[in-house]
């Protein structure tokens, strides 16, 4: 029985992050290979539901607290945004501010911009809420304050709108060094993530979004007002609906890393507690009567969320079954990979650079995060309410040329 929980542990891991690519890849292959048969038999355009001969109104909604330091760079950049004059609109909502945040914003003057202030301090989702109420454009693109835009991002997600079936796009987030930051395998990981979410979207199982850009059909905009990480439940409930969620890598917003290990790893214990409480409310998107997307849901998800738990009852069944070569060897690597995390961690309080350390660092120090997300989740101590992680936008001449920005 211990050895099967263990192969069982170490085998969910496996597949959650080698298996499961490998899968969708083939998988994607065959289904491309069917596409090119179908179009060399019928010769029908494949591409013309991406292009749109009218521009839909499209609102930008931009949930702001305590952002002094890059909101003027925020609205310079909407401002430039590629897309036809007189169907786009930017409404950003105070969420009761207590910085400069607003006597900034009252110095701008543009047609195309509104600033709606809140007196209460309610938390970003309800600021986009209520935003979206102030509007009648057909589609809803939210995006962060600390982004920038690429000039040609919100031309690019609302161009998958053409498609009736399309419910919501997400774009692509490239994520920037700050000046004393260190990302080591960070950044693997994100082109990682990135390559799945490419392959599931051909897929049509796409089910998450990204903050920094994700465009929303308004008439499927109505979210609960408690969600924790609203970018990844409101994608994922529209899809499970039966409309398409999209996945674009060409819709690109630029964001630049927190400088310091302490406000990453606090990011990461909200986005934690807020995929637990996905996870808890939407058990039923596990019924086999969902076929592909089901699987696609626990496959890359799920056991993503489990594996803080399945990694130290696999380490403790290899433990006790040590006296045998195979399991002492699993045993030993595991204490090693782990020593090495702690070591990251050691270089990483002095400021070293982590080298060898940095994977094992980044992969402990995820999934840790994880189950302090579970705990706060569990302990409803999560609140809806979010504090700005700090950022400097130190180098906004680097964020505005990848962003294509002048």
């Amino acid at each position: 029985m211990l050895e099967a929980i263990c192969w069982l542990c170490f085998g969910a891991v496996a597949y959650n992050y080698a298996g499961y690519p490998l899968l969708l890849f083939a998988v994607s292959a065959l289904a491309q290979a069917r596409s090119d048969f179908l179009y060399l038999i019928r010769r029908r355009g494949r591409r013309g539901l991406l292009a749109t001969e009218s521009a839909p109104q499209v609102a930008v909604l931009i949930a702001v607290y305590n952002e002094e330091r890059v909101i003027r760079a925020k609205v310079q950049n909407c401002l430039e945004v590629d897309y036809p004059a007189g169907h786009i609109e930017f409404l950003i909502g105070l969420d009761a501010p207590t910085d400069s945040t607003a006597d900034l914003l009252a110095h701008v003057q543009s047609p195309s911009l509104r600033v709606v202030h809140f007196s209460e301090r309610r938390g970003k989702l309800a600021v986009l809420c209520d935003l979206a109420c102030k509007t009648s454009a057909e589609i809803l693109v939210l995006t962060d304050a600390n982004t920038l835009l690429k000039r040609s991002a919100v031309r690019n997600l609302v161009r998958h709108f053409a498609d009736p079936r399309v419910g919501a796009v997400s774009g692509e987030e490239i994520r920037v060094v700050a000046p004393g930051a260190e990302t080591g395998a960070e950044d693997l990981y994100w082109r990682y993530e990135s390559a799945v979410k490419i392959l599931e979207s051909r897929l049509n199982c796409s089910l998450g979004g990204n903050g920094a850009a994700l465009a929303v059909r308004r008439s499927l905009f109505h979210p609960r007002q408690d969600l924790i990480v609203e970018d990844f439940q409101i994608p994922l409930e529209i899809r499970f609906q039966g409309h398409r969620v999209v996945y674009d890598p060409e819709a690109i917003a630029v964001e630049e890393i927190a400088p310091t290990f302490s406000a990453q790893f606090g990011r990461r214990v909200r986005i934690g507690a807020g995929n637990y409480q996905t996870l808890f409310r939407h058990l039923d998107y596990l019924s086999p009567r969902y076929g592909f997307l089901a699987f696609s849901f626990f496959s890359h998800r799920v056991l993503r969320w489990l594996t803080p738990v399945l990694l130290p009852v696999g380490f403790a069944c290899s433990l006790l079954l040590a006296t045998r070569p195979l399991f002492a060897f699993l045993a030993v690597a595991q204490a090693l990979f782990y020593s090495l995390a702690a070591v990251g961690y050691w270089l990483k309080a002095k400021a070293k650079p982590l080298r060898l350390c940095s994977g094992p660092f980044h992969f402990c120090s995820m999934n840790l995060a994880l189950v302090l997300g579970l705990l706060r989740f569990l302990k409803g101590r999560q609140a809806l309410a979010w504090k700005p992680t700090p950022r400097r936008l130190g180098d906004v001449a680097v964020l505005e040329k990848l962003s294509g920005n002048p």
